[in-house]
């Protein structure tokens, strides 16, 4: 399944993301910069900030407490929709996800 991820410059980046593979993992393998995430998912450092497209946010659901507050520790302000991509696993319902990566 793809994922995109649009970038601050208005460029996409297309990345391919297995079931259960966490939205981080299929950044970094496709080389999608500002997503660097240091911690390596543990919810540790808020660099895999991004923010989900209006027309996922219902299917990817909302951030778990853990991660609630990790938002508030991100590089660029938290803003509606914002998700640490460590934390969203990809199932067949999300085939097709696109997020935008804040600069």
């Amino acid at each position: 399944m793809k994922i995109t991820f649009e970038l601050a410059d208005g460029s996409e980046i297309v990345a391919d993301a297995e079931p259960g593979m966490r939205v981080k993992d299929a950044a970094l393998a496709a080389g999608v910069p500002q997503i660097t995430g240091d911690c390596g998912g543990n919810l540790s450092c808020a660099t895999c900030h991004v923010l989900v497209t209006d027309d996922w946010v219902e299917k990817v659901g909302q951030p778990g407490e853990m991660e609630d507050v990790m938002l508030d520790m991100t590089a660029v302000a938290r803003q509606d929709h914002s998700r640490l991509s460590c934390q969203i696993e990809m199932t067949e319902a999300l085939a097709g996800l696109r997020v935008r990566v804040p600069e």
